[in-house]
């Protein structure tokens, strides 16, 4: 049985390779969202240089989260895995750019990770939707 209260978000882009996994889920005001990675959603390509990964990661994490409904003000937590110790340096910079009131902001867990593909970084979140 289906639960018609949940909503599966995709973003053009930013797809689970063939995977039947969407890109977040939604239930009611709920909104979580699968791993995010920095990927460049235009080309496809995930890049060789984590600060770089974690600029796209971030940006992609705004764009899902603001497809299910909700915006960067509405996410609650972010859980990061990084898979170097060096990935951890280059997470602060684009995580204020997209935070940049230090007393608005999610809380955040990082973990080391064993990551594929290539991916230096990755995250999850949870957020509330807006409507």
């Amino acid at each position: 049985m289906t639960n018609p209260d949940r909503k599966s978000i995709q973003v053009p882009g930013h797809i689970h390779a063939n995977l039947p996994i969407p890109t977040a889920s939604r239930v009611g005001p709920m909104i979580a969202t699968g791993g995010v990675c920095g990927v460049n959603r235009e080309t496809g390509v995930i890049p060789d240089d984590a600060a770089e990964q974690a600029r796209l990661m971030f940006e992609n994490l705004e764009a899902i989260v603001t497809a299910a409904g909700g915006s960067s003000q509405t996410i609650l937590k972010v859980t990061v895995w990084i898979a170097t110790p060096e990935a951890r340096a280059v997470l602060n910079e684009p995580w204020v750019a997209l935070f940049p009131d230090e007393k608005s902001r999610p809380a955040r867990h990082v973990l080391s990770a064993d990551l594929p593909g290539g991916m230096l970084v990755q995250c999850d979140a949870l957020a509330m939707a807006l409507d």
